[in-house]
């Protein structure tokens, strides 16, 4: 079926089931698909931008990125490491169950099992007690300075529906494993998502028993992901979709010039970057026999040199993209211009740091790079591709879509991949510990899948953890930013800037975490 027949179906669909204006309909594209219904399994922005819709937090995000009560209205400071949270009474799950204590402490043990991404959001607390039905203290490991912003991403299921759907443990993504969370939707929140087709569309109505007051007008919102970038910007000049939030760097100013619709500009705090396999004794996917390249800093820092990170603004990104010289972008906590400085291209001195290293004729490994998920990913990888040849580094390219490319990453089956990194938490400690810290069972370096372990850093993340003074603890986290920048040890490219295209009558608020929320957009079919 054509796209246009596709988008024109659901639409309708959903125009019946609801018996609403089509004006209440927002019709959301990108290139990107979401990789699971389980809230608990994948730490992916596209996956977390659209279940936020359904499954809530204690706390969430305003208009400002300011924290505010969700499902728990109150929350005080019993000593440092005890905090108590009055859960909202009167919410039930979109299956008409109520809300409780239970349900907070089920999706603390679910959140946490290994098997899952997700686990970074509930770090620095060791146990949630219940004190009544609608009253939890939380018990910390020690002080946790971002337990609030962290904690906007411990979305709560409903014990009682896992129970019953069997569904207790969290879906293990990476195994190819299914289970009725991954497919099915029981939340709280302000929209219920009535079905989901892989790749083709996904569904969603307005929560009517929703237990906060709405003030926008979408009723329902379809959700289209188009990986074709033609194809995906054909769409919105037809009127096929009403929002385009991954558009194709070339077509941006022929959009901004279309009286139809309107650009929203604005950054986003995810950083594009290069992870290199520093823990295998002998690198996969690699000519070198016997050892691993990546463990020699001279190696890496080759590499990175060798990015003309300009050329990639200036050639791939058509100017929308901030070259990156540490792994968090302006906006977070941590990022101060002196230190983002980006590395400067030099290719005879990589030439040299490779010969030095003892590879003066270079090496061949292997690139894997989603092609789906990022802006330009795939032609980015392809610039690399032609800049590491300049220096004698072979590299086999091997581009795939985010779902497979992502268990693979994640089975640790890859010698380098690129990767994009936003920071939910608007802090660099969520990009430290979850990028850079040594891996463990739990919130520590749960997406360090080419296991760096430097105990230098390990310390440095352990002491931001908990301290509460904001002048040392951003004193620490820049030592910390600086000792991965000079150790390279990831090769962080660029920022990403993120315009959004929409019809004329589409109203939103930008977000910096990349993830368009339906209840700050209403639609207006006069204005289209």
């Amino acid at each position: 079926m054509k796209l246009s027949s596709l988008l024109t179906a659901a639409v309708l669909a959903s125009a019946a089931v609801a018996g609403t204006a089509q004006a209440e309909v927002l019709r959301w594209a990108a290139q990107n698909d979401i990789l699971t219904l389980d809230p608990h399994s994948q730490n992916h922005a596209t996956t977390n931008a659209i279940l936020m819709h359904s499954y809530e937090g204690l706390t969430r995000y305003n208009a400002k990125f300011e924290v505010e009560p969700a499902l728990a209205t109150k929350w005080t400071m019993i000593s440092p490491t005890q905090v108590r949270f009055e859960l909202r009474k009167g919410v039930k799950f979109a299956d008409g169950s109520p809300f409780t204590a239970d349900d907070v402490i089920f999706s603390f043990g679910r959140i946490k099992q290994p098997q899952g991404t997700m686990g970074i959001y509930v770090a620095g607390i060791a146990e949630i007690k219940k004190i009544d039905d609608h009253t939890v203290d939380f018990m910390l490991s020690g002080p946790t300075p971002l337990l609030l912003r962290n904690i906007i991403d411990f979305r709560i299921m409903s014990k009682s529906w896992s129970e019953k759907n069997r569904t207790t443990n969290t879906q293990d993504y990476k195994a190819k494993e299914d289970n009725y969370a991954s497919r099915n939707v029981n939340g709280t929140g302000s929209y219920k998502i009535t079905g989901w087709t892989p790749d083709q569309r996904l569904t969603m109505v307005v929560n009517k028993d929703w237990w906060d007051k709405a003030t926008n007008n979408v009723t329902e919102v379809l959700y289209t992901p188009i990986k074709s970038d033609p194809t995906r910007v054909a769409a919105l000049l037809s009127g096929d979709v009403d929002m385009l939030t991954d558009l194709p760097t070339q077509d941006v100013a022929r959009l901004r010039s279309d009286q139809k619709l309107k650009i929203v500009d604005g950054h986003e705090v995810r950083t594009i970057y290069i992870a290199l396999d520093q823990f295998s004794p002998e690198l996969k996917y690699s000519d070198v026999k016997g050892k691993n390249p990546f463990k020699d800093k001279r190696v890496r820092e080759a590499l990175s040199i060798a990015i003309d990170r300009e050329a990639i603004k200036r050639n791939t990104m058509r100017g929308l993209s901030i070259p990156a010289g540490i792994m968090v972008a302006p906006g977070v906590n941590g990022n101060t211009p002196d230190i983002d400085v980006p590395a400067k291209v030099d290719a005879e001195r990589a030439k040299k740091l490779l010969a030095e290293a003892g590879y003066p004729n270079g090496f061949e490994f292997q690139l894997n790079c989603p092609n789906n998920r990022y802006v330009n990913d795939e032609e980015i990888c392809q610039n690399l591709v032609g800049m590491w040849a300049r220096v004698g580094v072979k590299t086999k390219l091997v581009a795939e879509s985010m779902a497979t490319f992502i268990q693979k990453v994640q089975n640790f089956d890859t010698s380098a991949y690129l990767l994009g990194w936003g920071v939910a938490t608007f802090d660099a400690q969520y990009t430290l510990q979850s990028l850079i810290r040594t891996r463990t069972t739990g919130a520590d370096g749960n997406f360090n899948f080419n296991r760096i372990s430097e105990p230098k850093l390990d310390a440095l993340v352990d002491a931001m953890k908990t301290e509460t003074d904001v002048a040392k603890r951003n004193a620490i986290i820049r030592d910390a930013l600086v000792l991965t920048r000079d150790e390279v040890l990831n090769i962080p490219l660029h920022h990403q800037l993120r315009p959004w295209a929409m019809k004329k009558g589409v109203t939103t608020t930008h977000r910096a975490d990349d993830r368009p929320e339906a209840r700050f957009t209403s639609v207006n079919p006069g204005g289209s």
